[in-house]
């Protein structure tokens, strides 16, 4: 799984002209499913977004997680996250998951934040065209990907 994620003052989702998800501050994460990933994969992403230390302190120093901060978590999935571009101009997204492995994966996540948290997590509609907007802070940006654990 590759997520980016953004820490945002505020961030939402609509669908056909409809707000899906919203939040105020906390993390905005877009995120993609490999065809290779797995449970595992789920387990240790989820366990990184719930205690990435991103949110400032009282000293001004990013020492607190989402988790510690009681900020939102939308979670967006964004398949062409996986895209390839090492030939040609048009991108590849051969490595992303086929809906029947892909749901299933994106949805424990969903589980596995809400529990971490233990506050509901706010999300797009997998597959469907949805309008993202956001406010960055910082701005601070990071990438995970479970298959680089570095």
């Amino acid at each position: 799984m590759r997520a980016v994620i953004q820490r945002v003052t505020e961030a939402s989702v609509v669908v056909s002209a409809t707000i899906k998800g919203a939040i105020q501050r906390g993390l905005l994460v877009l995120v993609a499913v490999e065809a290779s990933d797995t449970p595992e994969d789920v387990e240790w992403l989820g366990g990184k977004i719930a205690r990435l230390r991103i949110f400032d302190d009282e000293n001004g120093v990013m020492n607190r997680s989402v988790q510690e901060t009681a900020g939102g978590v939308l979670l967006v999935s964004q398949f062409t996250l996986l895209a390839s571009t090492k030939k040609g101009n048009r991108p590849s997204y051969s490595r992303s998951a086929r809906p029947e492995i892909a749901i299933p994966l994106y949805e424990r996540l969903v589980a596995k934040l809400a529990e971490d948290l233990g506050r509901p997590i706010q999300t797009g509609e997998f597959g469907a065209d949805m309008k993202v907007a956001l406010i960055n802070d910082g701005p601070v940006t990071i990438i995970i990907d479970s298959k680089n654990r570095e």
